[in-house]
């Protein structure tokens, strides 16, 4: 909606600026627009200003509401009188646009957010529950992800977002709609209760449900004069899954999972035979260090300034604290190299028995196995070798196509992560994988899933020989410039700079424009939400090297004020391609977009802009482009003439 309200700002703009009389027909439409876009503004400040909450629970309502302000919108629009309107052919070309996109518009619901209501009111109902004195457990980590994904998150956005509750649970009782008030109340309820439990450390209702047995969470302190601030950014994989807090020392338990050792080993020696997480029975209580997520540990805790805690093997309750500055000062290198050889030695069992788990394991396990090596896979090169030369990636490949989402999810984000290691990418080839990995992102089970597929076939294609491979997989091209249209802002960055990357051969250029992608980056350009200006022009630019993309790129009435304003308002890099892009444009037959160009009174200072301040390359060609401009200028006053 904001969108679509600035680009109206330039029609009124260009209004305000003539000087000759308004036809009476455009008057009405006017009016129109001005009361629809007052609409809008009451419509976004309640959404910004009331409670987020209540926003997700009405947010098929909301939708609809934008939907209505749009067609009105289009209603307004249908009675514009743009011919004997004195504006400017960008101006009137952006208005037609917007009438377009206005008409066609459909009524849109996030699915993701109507997914997260019906947890919601899961949650609601569970505290009901519990406040009738039933013996109900509530699940405070999937209302903290709640909380979160709206943006609430520290304890005094919870306070905020309780006072917004309760001044929406006055509004609504001058309507007399008890129900409404009642599930108002119901989440004040459900808030409170969680900030209280999440930040006071006090969460004996927190409970974590297995096949067999119950687990109460605790919160544990973090040892260290920097506790609050630190607990709420922890990574969640850092997070002991019994204790919920910091590990000091990570084990794994038979079943595959990860836990620190004190709370696993209290939850064994007190008669429990069944793995926490899972509720699957243990076949054996030998306890694995995980010394590669102890070394990320070590590291996030040095980074973060927390004191870095030491256990020892013989009693877990002796502790004791040290800190890189307390180092002896006569270690040698000996020591060094010793040390630097037990890590390596421990990461390669820890991958080792990783990898056993994803062959023979359950999909529990698997699904387990595959996210410690995704973890794993995530910090060092020598980690990435090591997990390879375990023999990891044939059993990755095959995990890829699990109907299991996480299991797929974990298994082709390991894989992206291995591929950052050259000599994996090889392996990882051979291993038949790039099948696999474009059907994860023609079908992925997420959308998680889907962008770290792109980002894969992107690390995979730095290797020349593989931008051929991949380009004529028949399918690989039209999934990415898909993800392009679907995907997240990161899932749309990942496809494009992998259709960039494989566009630095001509060979797979025809194919990504036969895929219909210059159409959508052109929109991209001009997407605020999407956000991935710079990475489309980029592709532009290179699609402009082969004859077909030009034909296309000059097809677009668009592109060439949204490149005009790029050079005034881009990146750096985005003004290089910019130029990059109108050069091309204007040479070998360009005329028509050079007199477009001449035409627009904005475009002239933006290049002498771009040759007094760009850069070196963005300077000389400006110049150039210059000098072309001033040629066909001539050109077409001698014919005047």
């Amino acid at each position: 909606m904001m969108r679509r309200i600035r680009l109206l700002s330039s029609l009124f703009e260009e209004i305000q600026e003539t000087d000759k009389p308004l036809p009476p027909s455009s008057i009405l439409c006017l009016t129109e627009l001005y009361l629809v876009i007052r609409k809008a503004k009451i419509l976004i400040e309640s959404c910004s200003e009331g409670s987020l909450l209540w926003n997700l629970m009405q947010t098929e309502y909301i939708s609809n509401q934008f939907y209505i302000i749009v067609k009105e919108m289009a209603k307004a629009l249908d009675i514009l009188p743009l011919s004997l309107l004195h504006l400017t052919t960008d101006t009137k070309e952006q208005i037609e646009l917007l009438h377009k996109q206005a008409k066609r518009v459909q009524l849109f619901v996030d699915c993701k957010e109507t997914q997260r209501r019906e947890e919601l009111v899961q949650l609601m109902v569970i505290n009901y529950e519990m406040n009738r004195k039933n013996k109900v457990f509530i699940d405070f980590k999937k209302i903290r992800d709640i909380l979160s994904s709206t943006g609430v998150r520290n304890p005094m956005e919870f306070e905020e977002e309780i006072l917004k509750l309760e001044a929406e649970a006055e509004k609504q009782k001058g309507t007399g709609g008890l129900i409404v008030v009642s599930n108002i109340n119901n989440l004040i309820s459900l808030v409170s209760l969680s900030k209280t439990t999440i930040f006071s450390g006090d969460d004996e209702h927190f409970s974590m449900k297995t096949h067999e047995d119950q687990v109460m969470k605790r919160k544990m302190p973090i040892n260290g004069p920097h506790d609050q601030s630190f607990s709420q950014n922890i990574p969640d994989e850092f997070r002991c899954p019994i204790s919920l807090d910091l590990m000091n020392d990570p084990v794994i338990a038979a079943s595959g999972h990860t836990y620190d050792r004190i709370s696993i080993a209290q939850w064994i020696n007190s008669g429990h035979h069944t793995c926490p997480k899972s509720g699957q029975r243990l076949i054996h209580m030998a306890l694995i260090p995980n010394y590669a997520l102890k070394s990320l540990l070590h590291q996030w805790r040095e980074e973060n300034n927390i004191p870095v805690v030491m256990e020892s093997t013989s009693s877990s309750s002796e502790i004791k604290r040290t800190t890189s500055s307390k180092r002896r000062s006569h270690e040698t290198d000996i020591d060094h190299i010793s040390a630097s050889k037990s890590v390596v030695d421990a990461v390669k069992m820890t991958a080792e028995f990783l990898v056993g788990k994803l062959a023979t394991g359950s999909p529990d396990i698997q699904r387990q196995a595959a996210y410690e090596l995704r973890l794993l896979a995530k910090t060092g090169m020598d980690n990435r070798r090591i997990i390879a030369e375990a023999g990891a990636i044939p059993f990755l490949v095959t995990l890829i196509s699990s109907h299991d989402s996480r299991i797929q999810e974990n298994a082709v984000t390991a894989l992206l992560n291995l591929s950052i290691f050259e000599n994996n990418k090889i392996l990882i080839m051979a291993a038949g994988a790039i099948d696999h990995i474009v059907e994860v992102l023609i079908r992925g089970l997420t959308m998680e899933a889907k962008e770290n597929a792109a980002a894969a076939i992107f690390s995979l294609s730095i290797i020349d020989e593989y931008k051929i491979v991949i380009g004529a997989h028949p399918r690989a091209i039209p999934a990415l410039v898909m993800l392009l249209e679907e995907g997240t802002t990161a899932g749309k960055r990942d496809a494009a700079t992998a259709l960039f990357n494989l566009a630095v051969f001509n060979v797979n250029r025809g194919k990504v424009i036969h895929s219909r992608a210059i159409p959508l980056l052109i929109d991209l350009l001009t997407d605020d939400k999407a956000g991935i200006t710079d990475d489309a022009l980029a592709v532009l630019a290179l699609l402009l090297g082969c004859s077909e993309g030009l034909r296309e790129i000059r097809k677009s009435r668009l592109l060439v004020p949204l490149l005009i304003d790029l050079l005034r308002f881009g990146s750096s890099k985005g003004k290089e391609n910019s130029i990059t892009l109108l050069l091309g444009l204007c040479k070998d037959g360009g005329e028509e977009v050079a007199l477009r160009l001449l035409m627009n009174p904005r475009s002239i200072p933006s290049l002498q802009a771009l040759v007094a301040d760009g850069s070196l390359k963005a300077r000389r060609k400006a110049d150039a482009l210059l000098r072309i401009l001033n040629r066909c200028c001539s050109q077409v006053t001698n014919s005047v003439g």
